[in-house]
């Protein structure tokens, strides 16, 4: 493990990407370019990114904030994000990203459990947090970072505050176990889980960011990762910034040809995406890409879900580079198993565990499974970047580990030259464009709604998406299916979860099965939706 970014023992994430970098000598380069949906260009040095987040840390402390206070950036992509995240990691304070689009019962749930004591926004999305701000007790401080005369107790301007606060911050030294990142994952039959990491998983981080994604000094590198995503935090801030790489940042959303724009004009040498992004570029016109100057990608990466071959092979032609296929979970915290420059790519596959990482295929009874066998995906526990708890929920943390493994929730195998080969969930987590959504919280949501009697939803493959959220629906007896209550029923989603939640497909149905304890047999909805046997339903409720 290389530990040249860690300086007398100080592992604070904050200090390392920021004041670290200045004193090595690279106070004035760049470390982002912030590209907004415009195509407007800010530049930012280490120097700038150390005053602004150095500003932030002092804004917390006097709000009195204290280490493993837990706060909260609620943002799209901005460069207020960076400064948030980085400066409350310098205060020892537990940071904690979410997704701009999530409804007003994402946000309550994950508020609620963290007992968050304050939280960053824009205009545009305090009134999501003023709705549900009366059921959280311990929220005191709601920092805007738009508009200068604000109303409500407890919301603060950003601006006001940076007038009248000092830029000089000295993190406190941070010792590898202190808490960190906070960001949360969907279970499949309960509430999001707080996946808690520590300062300490850098040492993860910059090892994969050079080990695997193959980050130079000089380097341009292009996360296309939100921030509310592990990835996002894990390689779209600390890994590139730990190294002193610049990056680019780009404001806007899903467009080829701004994307394609973006990686010519800006001369991108590393490239990290996500499968669906690339599958909707093959969709796209061959002449944006056959015309795009390339010549400065040296790499291209994904990670999220599995890869399709036939992505890899469209790389191949039309972009005349490799795909490189990374896995890596929220809890991992850093890339554990990948296909990488140097190592021969086989489509379809996971790669091989990254330098360090012990990973096994494990049998229910703890066995070690001899390769070609499918089971259960393990990794060996100890790595800097592994997750430390989650938030409130020791006893489930405790059952990730069993027989002196890490059980990581996936199905796979490995093939007799080390490589492994995801088949999927042992639960009923679906994974749609890389995010996990619970079906229990789609469930949840659509039973608060009057024409809803029962409800079971599941994860369909889906050619574009990797897997669609498919909900089955039946009504209380009053009323009957239409196109309005489909509309319904997809806002309803959407406003209390979130965008990437709501169903593709709504199946309106006489009854859901469930078994003899109330439990909704989601397996036999998706043999029925796929058309296939499901099994032993003995155990089903009569």
């Amino acid at each position: 493990m290389d530990l040249s970014i860690i300086e007398k023992d100080q592992y604070n994430i904050g200090h390392i990407c920021t004041r670290l970098q200045c004193k090595r000598g690279l106070a004035d380069k760049r470390a982002m370019r912030f590209v907004d949906a415009h195509g407007n260009r800010t530049d930012y040095s280490f120097a700038d990114l150390e005053r602004e987040s150095s500003c932030f840390a002092n804004i917390l402390s006097g709000f009195g904030f204290v280490p493993q206070d837990i706060f909260f950036t609620f943002l799209p992509r901005m460069p207020e994000q960076f400064f948030a995240f980085l400066g409350a990691l310098k205060a020892q304070v537990i940071c904690g990203t979410m997704f701009s689009n999530f409804g007003e019962d994402a946000l309550l749930d994950r508020l609620l459990d963290s007992g968050a004591k304050g939280i960053i926004t824009k205009k545009s999305l305090l009134r999501k947090i003023t709705r549900i701000k009366h059921q959280l007790p311990a929220l005191q401080y709601v920092i805007v970072v738009d508009g200068d005369d604000l109303d409500g107790e407890g919301v603060y301007s950003l601006k006001t505050l940076v007038a009248k606060t000092s830029a000089e911050f000295d993190a406190p030294l941070t010792p590898s176990g202190a808490p960190s990142v906070l960001h949360y994952t969907s279970g499949s039959t309960g509430k999001p889980k707080g996946v808690l990491h520590q300062h300490g998983s850098i040492l993860s981080q910059s090892m994969t960011s050079t080990a695997v994604l193959g980050l130079k000094p000089n380097d341009i590198f292009w996360c296309t990762a939100d921030q509310g995503w592990v990835t996002g935090t894990s390689y779209g801030i600390i890994g590139p910034w730990c190294l002193g790489v610049s990056q680019v940042q780009y404001g806007g959303g899903y467009d080829a040809r701004a994307w394609m724009r973006l990686l010519e004009e800006e001369q991108v040498n590393v490239w990290y995406s996500a499968p669906t992004a690339l599958r909707m570029l093959m969709r796209e016109d061959h002449e944006i890409f056959e015309n795009a100057d390339l010549s400065g990608l040296r790499h291209i990466f994904s990670v999220g879900e599995p890869l399709n071959p036939e992505v890899i092979h469209w790389g191949r032609s039309l972009l005349q580079h490799d795909i490189h296929d990374t896995w890596f979970q929220t809890e991992t915290g850093a890339i554990m198993i990948s296909n990488r420059p140097g190592v021969e790519i086989r489509p379809g596959s996971m790669g091989i565990p990254v330098p360090g990482m012990e990973a096994a295929i494990v049998g229910d009874g703890g066995e070690l499974l001899p390769d070609g066998e499918l089971g259960n995906l393990c990794l060996k526990p100890g790595w800097p970047s592994m997750f430390i708890t989650y938030l409130n929920n020791d006893e489930i943390y405790r059952q990730k580990f069993r027989n002196g493994w890490y059980q990581t929730g996936d199905t796979a195998k490995r093939d007799r030259d080390g490589y492994f080969w995801f088949m999927g969930r042992s639960d009923d987590v679906i994974n749609t464009a890389g995010h996990l959504i619970s079906p229990f919280e789609v469930e949840s949501a659509l039973l608060e709604i009057e024409e809803v009697a029962e409800s079971g939803v599941i994860g369909a493959p889906d050619e574009l998406l990797f897997e669609k959220v498919i909900a089955f629906v039946n009504l209380h007896k009053r009323f009957t299916p239409n196109t309005d209550l489909e509309l319904k029923i997809r806002l309803r989603v959407s406003n209390k979860l979130s965008s990437t939640a709501t169903p593709q497909e709504i199946i309106f149905c006489n009854s859901i099965p469930k078994n003899k304890s109330g439990k909704i047999m989601r397996r036999v909805l998706k043999a029925r939706y796929m058309g296939e046997d499901p099994g032993d339903t003995s155990t089903m409720e009569i």
